[in-house]
């Protein structure tokens, strides 16, 4: 089994499946305390280093125990909020360049294979490199094409790859053996598919089943949430619309308040999944005999851990909360997408 090194790992949702590529992650860094404890969790096999990956001490710490482990894969997910589309996209943000520390790893390293991972933005973004300006993507190629990797960089949507969830990635694919192909597209997997299984539940109410319970929240969205059809917005309905606690209509994006369909792939699930007025965030409902509509919630931990591709065995530790399960989970990059890009990887 090929053994490999994750930077910027988070809590390592993108390394679920990845042994079943033949790979193992024997050393990987994390810059958040908490993240890095739920990392060691998820994967205790690994040895997770701690730390700003921009300070000296923990790059040489993170380079010796992956040279010393002979490690030959890079995986690297570094931080896209200073590009993403739910951001403010401001290329001066310092966040934009710490892909080049995984450059210099890289070039430290010199893994037969590295595959980065970022929002479909990094393509067209810049940095400053040697007091000059240059597209993120120019600059990964002026640094490693010398030392012979062929590097592919492609624009995918993980609802094509196994995940009931449409959610577009911007992955470079760096090989030194060969072009690194993509695999073939595969059916997409609708909602209904993988959760309608699951017992209806509102407001406050939990299930049997492990992280199948609905959230509490205003009665003000479940009275608004009722009347909302499958794939609609609230902010749509007639008489039964968002409201302040003063009676004032609520005005917001379509996205907002809105149910997700049933028979398509779920819209990307984002870190505020647990919020009715962040995006595409409801359960679609089922249409009752009253006219109305069940469900009027956020999706449950379950829903979303399903949603995002994730074994049904997969369980956080137990310290974690439910907001923060939700915002790692936003954060993470869907494990299905990551095993099926591994599956073309060029072997030796």
């Amino acid at each position: 089994m090929r053994r490999g090194v994750s930077l910027f790992a988070n809590v390592g949702i993108a390394e679920t499946y990845i042994k079943n590529q033949g790979i193992k992650i024997v050393v990987a860094n994390e810059l958040m305390k908490k993240r890095a404890e739920f990392y060691a969790h998820m994967h205790p096999e690994c040895q997770i280093i701690q730390g700003d990956i921009t300070s000296d001490e923990i790059f040489e710490a993170v380079t010796e125990v992956a040279k010393k482990e002979a490690c030959d894969f890079l995986i690297a997910t570094p931080p896209c909020q200073g590009m993403s589309l739910a951001g403010k996209m401001r290329e001066e943000d310092p966040r934009n360049s710490l892909i080049k520390y995984v450059i210099k790893f890289a070039k430290e390293l010199q893994p037969t294979n590295i595959l980065i991972e970022n929002v479909p933005k990094v393509l067209t973004t810049y940095l400053v490199h040697k007091s000059k300006k240059i597209k993120i993507t120019d600059f990964i190629k002026s640094e490693l094409e010398p030392l012979g990797y062929i590097i592919h960089p492609v624009v995918v949507d993980a609802s094509d790859y196994g995940t009931p969830q449409s959610r577009k990635r911007a992955i470079f694919l760096i090989s030194k053996l060969q072009k690194w192909e993509l695999p073939p597209k595969q059916e997409k997997i609708t909602v209904r598919r993988v959760i309608e299984y699951l017992p209806s539940l509102e407001s406050g109410e939990s299930s049997s089943i492990a992280y199948h319970s609905a959230k509490k929240q205003n009665e003000r969205y479940t009275v608004f949430l009722e009347q909302t059809p499958t794939g609609k917005t609230a902010l749509h309905n007639k008489v039964h619309y968002p409201k302040k606690a003063d009676g004032t209509r609520i005005k917001g994006y379509a996205t907002t308040y809105k149910r997700i369909e049933w028979d398509r792939p779920a819209p990307t699930i984002t870190m505020a999944n647990g919020a009715v007025s962040s995006q595409n965030n409801v359960h679609p409902g089922r249409l009752k005999e009253d006219g109305t509509y069940s469900d009027a919630r956020v999706l449950t931990l379950k829903e979303i851990f399903i949603l995002t591709g994730l074994p049904d065995a997969w369980r956080p530790p137990t310290w974690a909360s439910e907001n923060f399960i939700r915002q790692v989970i936003g954060e993470g990059v869907p494990p299905k997408l990551i095993e099926s890009l591994l599956s073309t990887m060029p072997k030796d």
